[in-house]
């Protein structure tokens, strides 16, 4: 019996009735031979931290602008701290910790620079729209490497179904509810992390201070950055054992909507956050214009998207998206602003 075999044995035997077992995956598009060690969801996982894209992570906007301070959260950052909170769920819930961890390493590789500007952006000047839940997908199915990744159904699905785009944090009942409950975990988890390191870098940024926050959310959650994530985690267990879904407490799921919109009404749309905020996304609009008439750079950066199948306009989308916020203010430099002549 392979290594492999002895895993898929051993999730048989060990894991909840509601967890997705790596030998009942519903597989990949192309089928390939299986590695006598890893188990279907660990090979995603490797194949998805070994990638260009997930490197990228590291200088893309969460919040604040290509932070200098390296205590402010990154992209990449905010994905491993999800991918932490996943996987404690996961491992509580007796769940697939190994497909839990590859959706949650993989649920943000489509996202642009800057943000959700830089989002909101390419969602305007495209006309067939951008989602980066979306673009994540389209990366590990196309750009990542010629061919694809070629992730199994489960990490895909778990992937492009991450994102609530301002819906109830718990995702039973809603059309895209992911059909695994590990990928129900990363959508929470996504949540839990952003809502919580937001607010920390907000206050570590001073736009905002922990007596700003709504009073009641601090009692019941706790007055602590690590106290508020173990509240919510640990209600979220407490209430889900055994169930199909994940449930949280009235109480508890209440504070914790109501922190997610004290995030939008006071640290998203503060002035310090804005001010650069429209700086970014104009620098993104001259590009994709730019590049509508001179489109050569996406092409030739972008060798695995074949220019006869795709449009410009596609291309360029997902040249733009590819970028962190330093590549994109330099490339934008190094077009539009002028350069000192000199003459002998």
């Amino acid at each position: 019996m392979t290594i492999r075999k002895e895993f898929e044995e051993y999730e048989k035997q060990h894991l909840s009735p509601y967890a997705t077992l790596s030998a009942e995956s519903k597989g990949r598009a192309k089928r390939g031979k299986l590695c006598s060690v890893r188990t279907i969801f660990m090979q995603d996982r490797d194949r998805i931290i070994h990638s260009t894209y997930f490197r990228k992570l590291k200088h893309k906007t969460q919040v604040f602008l290509a932070p200098t301070n390296d205590l402010f959260r990154t992209r990449l950052t905010h994905t491993l701290e999800v991918s932490q909170i996943a996987r404690t769920i996961a491992k509580a819930l007796h769940l697939n910790e190994d497909l839990t961890e590859a959706i949650a390493v993989g649920h943000d590789l489509g996202h642009t620079p800057f943000g959700h500007t830089g989002e909101e952006v390419l969602n305007e000047v495209f006309k067939q729209g951008f989602a980066h839940a979306h673009q994540s997908l389209r990366v590990v199915d196309i750009l990542e490497k010629k061919g694809g990744m070629n992730l199994s159904f489960e990490v895909r699905e778990g992937i492009v179904k991450h994102s609530k785009g301002g819906k109830k944090l718990l995702p039973y009942g809603e059309p895209d509810c992911p059909s695994t409950l590990e990928g129900e975990v990363v959508r929470v988890a996504d949540s839990i992390a952003y809502i919580n390191h937001d607010i920390d870098d907000a206050v570590l940024s001073g736009i905002i201070k922990y007596s700003d926050f709504p009073k009641s959310c601090l009692e019941t959650l706790g007055h602590k950055h690590s106290t508020r994530i173990s509240t919510m985690v640990l209600d979220i267990i407490k209430n889900s054992v055994n169930k199909p879904h994940l449930y949280m407490s009235p109480k508890i799921l209440e504070e914790t909507e109501k922190l997610r919109t004290f995030l939008f009404e006071h640290v998203y749309v503060h002035p310090t956050i804005e001010k650069e905020a429209v700086k970014s996304a104009k620098l993104l609009k001259d590009l994709y214009f730019y590049f509508l008439d001179n489109p050569e750079i996406p092409i030739k950066t972008l060798k695995r998207v074949e220019p006869e199948k795709t449009s410009k306009e596609r291309i360029i989308v997902d040249f733009l998206a590819s970028l962190t916020d330093l590549e994109a203010m330099s490339l934008y430099k190094k077009i539009f602003e002028p350069k000192i002549l000199v003459f002998n």
